[in-house]
């Protein structure tokens, strides 16, 4: 008998609080479509901010090279470093990487990169790209050919045997490309890659590259091969600066300047606006209901158990919300053209376990945070200050 007490007073209390949260049904409605939007806003924040700052690393990417000039990204090298890299021990492969920077018809920019590689090497280097052996030889033999990426060829309907022009302002010509492969398999199938030969002709043979792309033996070889590139190169015209590819792609990154921290004050400012909501919503709710508490606490309720239904109907209200935001970012992000949606910043974002953990902690712990000003109060007033209050 006494188990089905409490079992019946555990209904009777979790209904009181439910049917309090929803006394006002627009407000509550309003209050979860906010608490919603922000967290929305603060899980695309937090997504896009993982995407930026942690680029996605493959099993090739992690014996990968990158060796650009020391002063700036921008100067060029000399074509004759090649033959000294690749004689160093440990390294498998080197090829020349230079950007193009072409535009695809009316396209303001292009929304995906362009490089001119040696195609006799690419299979070597970037492992990770899946292109048939017709594709592959097509690509090594056919001097204006190009392989695209899968999400490119897919987002403007281009197939094997499809010609594309594109115009570069940094380099002042028009290059036309035949696609004879289409490749897939990597952390980017968006690039274009191309003959470097056919760039050099077209810009009269000047003998530079952007930078090299170098593929190691095995991951032990890295620092020795890293070592030996930059002392090869050391007090020359033209010294170099050897990283791997994830160190590469953070460090241009930070280029953009500190946009960790202009993301997180974002973030910031959604929380400190979210309170604010919330924290409104329970004040007004608990002003409106002093005589019940007041009557409540004269039929036996203690302070703490008031409290603690004042902070459950703010915490439900909150992850509700939070539930309902962080259900519309998973929708929008799993069924979305991220890649159209953000112009071609983004080929995907990813929810991952943690932002979504975070996400609806920060939504409990906002609630805690609205409602024990107001609960404490009300936890507090005597049952005659209570009953005169809304008299």
């Amino acid at each position: 008998m006494g188990a089905l007490d409490i079992n019946l007073l555990t209904v009777t209390i979790g209904s009181f609080i439910f049917k309090n949260a929803l006394r006002n049904r627009r407000r509550a409605t309003l209050t979860i479509l906010s608490v919603a939007a922000s967290l929305f806003l603060l899980v695309t924040l937090l997504v896009a901010l993982r995407e930026i700052t942690l680029p996605a690393e493959s099993l090739g990417s992690a014996l990968r090279l990158v060796v650009h000039n020391k002063t700036a990204i921008a100067h060029l090298l000399p074509v004759r470093q090649r033959a000294v890299i690749e004689r160093i021990p440990g390294v498998e492969a080197v090829t020349p990487f230079t950007w193009f920077g072409g535009k695809y018809k009316n396209d303001e920019s292009a929304t995906f990169a362009q490089f001119a590689i040696d195609p006799k090497v690419m299979r070597q280097v970037f492992v990770e790209a899946h292109l048939t052996d017709p594709e592959t030889r097509d690509f090594e033999t056919v001097k204006d050919s190009c392989v695209l990426g899968k999400i490119t060829a897919d987002k403007y309907h281009l197939k094997i045997g499809d010609w594309l022009a594109l115009e570069s302002r940094d380099f002042g010509c028009t290059l036309a490309f035949r696609i004879v492969g289409i490749y897939s398999g990597t952390a980017d199938d968006r690039n274009l890659f191309f003959n470097h030969d056919y760039l050099d002709a077209a810009r009269g043979n000047p003998g530079t590259v952007s930078m090299w792309f170098v593929k190691v033996r095995k991951a032990a070889d890295m620092p020795g091969v890293i070592a030996k590139i930059e002392g090869a190169f050391a007090n020359s015209s033209a010294e170099v600066k050897a990283q791997g590819e994830r160190a590469f792609q953070l460090s241009f990154m930070s280029r953009w300047g500190n946009i960790k921290a202009l993301v997180l004050w974002i973030c910031s400012a959604v929380v400190f606006t979210l309170a604010l909501v919330t924290a409104s919503t329970m004040s007004m709710a608990i002003r409106e209901r002093f005589r019940e508490l007041a009557v409540l606490k004269a039929l036996g309720f203690r302070c703490r158990e008031l409290l603690f239904c004042i902070l459950a109907e703010s915490c439900g209200l909150s992850l509700a919300g939070a539930v309902l935001g962080i259900g519309a970012a998973c929708l929008l992000f799993n069924l979305a053209n991220i890649s159209e949606l953000s112009h071609g910043i983004f080929f995907r974002l990813q929810i991952t376990p943690r932002i979504i953990g975070l996400a609806l902690l920060v939504a409990g712990g906002l609630g805690v945070i609205a409602g024990i000003a107001p609960g404490v109060a009300a936890a507090r007033t005597s049952v005659v200050a209570g009953l005169k209050r809304l008299d």
